[in-house]
């Protein structure tokens, strides 16, 4: 039978799988990340949810301050006519009549013609009637109209404020959970050199022992470094998987689509600002700092808000009706017009107004506590993150040369095993020294990179535009 044929046809799907495979595959670079997550990422969504909710609230305000027209209109039929007692008007019009006749001696004066005047139950409504009216209110001064017009845009500020400092820390955990996932790339890649490293050694080690230049303990301890490296190995697999899918949440993307990043756990020397100059800056530009000092300007709103009450209310209203009424179907129209103006103050509401007054009073000064206790904790911070960078930079050349001499060193322990004046012994702890070198250098690369991200947010340098009118 001929394979040749199925060979190469079980080579072109093979090809083809692993192209599909590889386009569905999405790789990220860092600033492909932070841009994705500035986009998808939910929390993200949410505060420009609330800048838009915040908008929404000016243009509410503002409606408050423009004419309020108002249009009504009603329709009514009696089924059954209300009555109300009312005196007999035929008693009154017999009397009214001969009180006359009598006074001007028309006729003989006989009070017996008078008769008693009762009452009676009479219906003065029409059966059908009906109302349509028009009436614009404006109003001429209210200081809670004008205060929350006020306020509503400093609320404005704030939500946006807010969503600067949602969006900083969203870059933060974007730029930890990226580079954390490129140091369990490499670590991962790291742990697999030393598991092909040992199993290398294994295959030499078995060619001597079948030589019979080695001794099977060699073998043994050949075998067993390779299954004591295979369990690190899945590990360090499923630790990338993991930090994986902690990416993709914050890039807002589906659990199920496969990604990778790209680009290197790279350390450059820099020199470090002085301390005091960036503690300034971080006063000045933290997004969190912003936020509660926007807060406070919140605050200051509500008391003039809440004192406002205080303040009377002036309103113009022009108001126009047309109705009409009927027992039948043939109305009796009529229409009236009139304006006015309605001043309203309130006297006494049992001091509701204050005590509102003094809760607000109370949050300013509770922000304002919060804010001083978000400076301290930014100086701190931005001081620890200073040490932080400076003591890596100490020991990360040094870790440079360690890693130099662990690779030489394994080196050296190969060839001399190799030439029969070295053990397995040497062999490993070399392996376990230049992995544990290796490992150490990436691990102190990335608290370099993120601790000048975390001093970048704190010192407010993210930078992103959400808004048309900002530079």
């Amino acid at each position: 039978m001929n394979y040749k044929p199925l060979f190469f046809l079980i080579l072109i799907n093979t090809f083809f799988i692993s192209e599909i495979s590889f386009a569905q595959e999405k790789v990220f670079t860092i600033d492909e990340a932070i841009e994705t997550a500035l986009q998808n990422n939910r929390d993200i969504i949410i505060a420009l949810k609330n800048v838009e909710k915040s908008e929404a609230a000016v243009d509410e305000a503002f409606g408050y301050a423009l004419p309020s027209v108002d249009l009504s209109a009603s329709f009514s039929h009696f089924l059954k006519k209300p009555k109300t007692p009312f005196p007999d008007f035929g008693a009154l019009l017999n009397n009214a009549t001969y009180s006359v006749l009598f006074d001007e001696n028309v006729i003989p004066r006989d009070d017996d013609k008078f008769k008693p005047v009762g009452f009676s139950l009479q219906s003065f409504a029409q059966t059908n009637s009906y109302e349509s009216s028009i009436q614009v209110t404006q109003t001429l001064f209210n200081s809670a109209v004008f205060r929350g017009i006020g306020a509503s845009q400093i609320y404005l500020n704030l939500s946006r404020e807010d969503l600067k400092r949602v969006a900083s820390e969203t870059v933060l955990n974007v730029k930890k959970t990226f580079y954390g996932t490129l140091l369990s790339k490499q670590l991962f890649e790291i742990t697999s050199a030393s598991y092909g490293n040992a199993q290398e050694n294994l295959e030499n080690v078995k060619a001597l022992f079948n030589q019979g230049l080695v001794s099977e303990f060699d073998a043994l301890q050949a075998e067993v470094q390779v299954e004591n490296i295979r369990p690190t190995v899945f590990q360090m697999e499923n630790n990338l998987k993991d930090v994986k899918n902690k990416l993709k949440i914050l890039l807002g993307i589906n659990q199920q689509e496969d990604i990778d990043v790209s680009g290197d756990l790279l350390y450059t020397k820099e020199t470090v600002p002085d301390q005091e100059d960036l503690i300034a800056a971080s006063i000045k530009n933290n997004y969190s700092v912003k936020t509660l000092e926007t807060k406070i300007q919140v605050d200051d709103a509500f008391i003039d808000l809440d004192r406002s009450e205080y303040w009377p209310s002036l309103y113009a209203f022009g108001n126009y009706t047309y109705a009409g009424s009927a027992d039948k179907w043939t109305f009796q129209n009529y229409s009236s017009s009139i304006i006015g103006i309605t001043f309203k103050m309130n006297l006494f509401m049992g001091g509701q107004t204050k005590n509102r007054v003094e809760q607000s009073q109370i949050s300013l000064q509770q922000t304002g506590e919060q804010l001083l206790q978000l400076k301290d904790f930014v100086s701190s911070e931005v001081k620890n993150k200073v040490n932080e960078v400076i003591r890596v930079q100490t020991i990360l050349e040094a870790q440079e040369r360690n890693v130099e001499l662990a690779e030489k060193a394994y080196k050296i322990s190969v060839a001399r095993y190799n030439e029969g004046t070295g053990n397995q012994l040497e062999i490993q702890n070399a392996d376990i020294a230049l992995r544990q070198a290796k490992i150490n250098r990436l691990q102190s690369v990335y608290n370099y990179i993120i601790a000048k991200a975390e001093l970048d947010d704190l010192l407010g340098n993210n930078s992103f535009n959400f808004f048309e009118d900002e530079d």
